[in-house]
């Protein structure tokens, strides 16, 4: 696997590019030879465009400073931008929404307006013109849902050999001979589960093969080699003259995923070795390793880039080497200064040196065993739930002997979570925009900190009550 790229998935907390200065080394040293940069809402938009950019995006200074980095590793950069499904970003806008395919929905583009490639082409333009040298543009097109459902489709699909395969290619078609037209030293690059099911007549007669670099992505820890040959062997019979593989090491095991079972990514890519061995060399484009930060647009954060960092190492160094050998394994450690890295559970014994470990060391503590902390004390500390059950807590009744046997507990928790807390904000403030830091916290924090903090509340006011 000679090109080994490295998915940075920005549209769900996008790295400061001062961490990224850090991280692009490391990922170079580990073995990646370049970046699949998905941006979404993170690139600066500008024009007709502009309400496409988050309040957190990008500007181009950044976005130039962030290719610079990577020139300087030695690491070749892919855009991929969204031109058919999870178009999220954009349909959800108002002035957008008419492009929808189904009016509800802002996932899908409608591909029959002249005004939809109008905007994929004016998205392609504004992405290209700050990548210059790229050799790839990966052109998304994956998981184009309810795509021949909206009433324009309905009626072509009723005139006869149209097809939802044909619409389909079609619209990618179109968005291909515009890149290769436009960028003629730049080949697109499709996600390719809508092409698996389509016949070899279907996708040779569409012209498309000659036009695009499919990448076959498969997340599994028991990825089906056989299936995988025997679909890069029809591939090559349809004309694609190469194809890519897509892996994952983080982020495709819980929409809500807080720290990587590194076991699970390890398995993915060793199946995917086994799928290489069986690919002639001048087939094989290369990998992208996806780290998917957001299932889709309106989805929570999955685990962040800092806490994902040793699977990237272990993954990377496994293509690198062939697999995943006690000598690999030590270098590993060596690159993210761990003396010890556990990948089959979520808990290593030492903490690291990489960039962002300290992040991945507080994530660990809040994951395992905030929650957990909590529910001690609430439901199963007898003297909270027979003498200050909720009952109690609302009338503001406590025996004066009870507060003795659970008060100080309490305040001693709150405490030491309080203090872990702002330790993990600190450390990811660094790291993230405080949109990003909000979202995390919220979502994994909050929940169960505001218990603690209200039951230690609600004492205090009882305590008042009765003197």
């Amino acid at each position: 696997m000679r090109r080994r790229l490295v998915h940075l998935d920005l549209k769900g907390a996008p790295p400061r590019v001062a961490y990224l200065g850090q991280v692009l080394p490391l990922c170079r040293a580990m073995g990646a030879t370049g970046l699949l940069l998905e941006y979404e809402d993170t690139f600066p938009y500008a024009g007709p465009l502009e309400p496409l950019r988050a309040p957190h995006a990008y500007s181009p200074l950044e976005l130039q400073a962030m290719l610079c980095l990577a020139r300087a590793q030695g690491l070749d950069v892919v855009p991929l931008v969204q031109t058919f499904g999870h178009m999220e970003f954009v349909l959800k806008h108002k002035q957008f929404a008419h492009l929808r395919e189904v009016p509800a929905l802002p996932n899908a583009l409608n591909p029959h307006k002249e005004e939809s490639l109008a905007l994929v082409r004016a998205m392609v333009d504004q992405v290209m013109a700050l990548h210059k040298d790229v050799e790839w543009f990966h052109i998304g097109c994956d998981e184009v849902y309810h795509l021949g459902e909206g009433e324009e489709s309905k009626q072509w699909l009723q005139q006869p050999g149209n097809t939802l395969e044909k619409l389909f290619l079609a619209h990618i078609k179109a968005v291909a001979s515009y890149v290769t037209s436009s960028y003629p030293r730049v080949t697109p690059i499709v996600w390719d589960d809508m092409l698996r099911g389509m016949s070899e007549e279907t996708l040779a007669e569409s012209g498309v093969p000659q036009l695009v670099q499919p990448m076959i992505w498969d997340y599994t820890a028991d990825l089906d080699v056989e299936g995988k040959v025997q679909l890069i062997e029809k591939y090559r019979r349809c004309g694609f003259p190469r194809v890519w593989f897509a892996s994952a090491f983080k982020g495709a095991t819980g929409v809500n995923q807080s720290l990587t079972l590194i076991g699970h990514h390890l398995k993915n890519h060793l199946q995917w070795l086994k799928v290489a061995s069986r690919t002639p060399v001048d087939v094989l484009e290369g990998i992208a390793l996806t780290g998917w930060q957001r299932y889709d647009h309106f989805s929570v954060l999955c685990e962040l880039l800092p806490v994902a960092i040793p699977s990237l190492a272990v993954c990377l160094q496994a293509l690198k080497n062939g697999g995943y050998s006690e000598e690999v394994k030590e270098h590993v450690e060596k690159l993210l200064g761990m003396s010890n890295l556990e990948i089959d559970s979520f808990m290593s014994t030492s903490l690291g040196t990489f960039p962002g470990s300290n992040i991945l060391s507080l994530v660990t503590e809040v994951s395992f065993y905030l929650k957990s902390s909590v529910d001690e004390l609430l439901e199963r500390n007898r003297y909270v739930t027979g003498w200050f059950s909720p009952y109690h807590r609302r009338r503001k009744i406590i025996h004066p002997i009870m507060v003795h046997h659970f008060q100080p507990d309490a305040v001693s928790r709150l405490s030491k979570w309080n203090a872990v807390v702002q330790d993990l904000q600190a450390a990811m403030e660094q790291v993230f925009h405080p949109c990003t830091v909000e979202e995390w916290m919220e979502e994994n924090v909050q929940p169960s900190l505001q218990q603690l903090q209200q039951v230690v509340d609600d004492l205090d006011e009882a305590i008042k009550a009765q003197s």
